[in-house]
């Protein structure tokens, strides 16, 4: 997926607005298509969560994907995209400063129970449409509560920023299924390989092997959200065969890729 080819949409204006009394303000975003949303920051935190289709945050650290059931915490001044692959139907919740205390203070995936995705949905409806005496006021103040509960997933994808290390991840992030290995890498990038291995542990926290399991990992998330067949996604993301895919889909999130979006979907 080239991402500068797609159709870019402009970050929603509530995310500037600071005030106190109106501590979480939500709306809907309904994509067709492949579209994002270019960089931008902006002094309200974000929940990022999509209710149908799979969308991808993007910040110069790292790269998280939210599959329903999930969504993307993205604090306050942090700069972010947000990629959509295909049709998606997104909720935001744009949190003010003044409320974020005891909230995640860095990027992450977090899993949404159905209380939460019911208030979400009623925030949406009330918009900015509150006041502070207002049962729209404390239904905010309830899913502030509910967020400082929240378990984060593991949809994580950590970016180097090493230009050897870049080099190597921008061509896996065009191309995942690239099997080329570290001794190839040495050569194309101009380290040695036991230096680029140094660099994988120290930037990322994995090794070379462990981040490109965990690229196709959120790559095959992405595209069976898109309703790709298992089979397609295996052999397109390298994988001998789909049991090979399904064994590793299995050993990092616990359930095999039909019963992991029927899961999520009931949750």
């Amino acid at each position: 997926m080239n991402i500068a080819n797609l159709t870019t949409l402009a970050p929603s204006a509530a995310g500037y607005h600071i005030d106190p009394r109106q501590p979480i303000l939500a709306h809907a975003l309904e994509i067709q298509g492949a579209h994002r949303v270019a960089r931008h920051q902006h002094p309200r935190a974000q929940l990022v969560y999509a209710i149908r289709g799979v969308v991808r945050v993007l910040s110069l650290n790292g790269t998280w994907i939210v599959p329903p059931s999930q969504a993307v915490w993205v604090p306050s001044d942090v700069p972010h995209e947000i990629i959509a692959a295909d049709s998606v139907s997104i909720r935001t919740l744009l949190v003010d400063p003044s409320a974020t205390a005891g909230l995640p203070q860095a990027c992450c995936v977090l899993n949404v129970l159905p209380l939460l995705r019911e208030l979400i949905l009623k925030a949406v409806d009330i918009g900015a449409d509150y006041s502070p005496a207002s049962s729209g006021f404390r239904l905010m103040q309830v899913i502030l509560d509910l967020l400082q509960g929240l378990q984060p997933a593991p949809l994580y994808l950590p970016m180097g920023r090493d230009k050897r290390l870049r080099q190597i991840m921008d061509r896996l992030y065009a191309d995942p299924a690239e099997a080329r290995g570290l001794e190839d890498w040495a050569r194309i990038c101009g380290a040695s390989a036991r230096t680029l291995a140094r660099l994988f542990i120290r930037e990322t926290g994995m090794n070379f092997g462990e981040w490109r399991k965990q690229l196709r990992l959120l790559e095959a998330i992405d595209r069976l959200g898109q309703g790709q067949s298992v089979t397609r996604v295996a052999l397109e993301l390298g994988y001998q065969s789909p049991s090979a895919f399904i064994a590793m889909f299995r050993c990092s999130l616990g359930a095999p890729p039909g019963t992991y979006f029927r899961m999520t979907q009931k949750r």
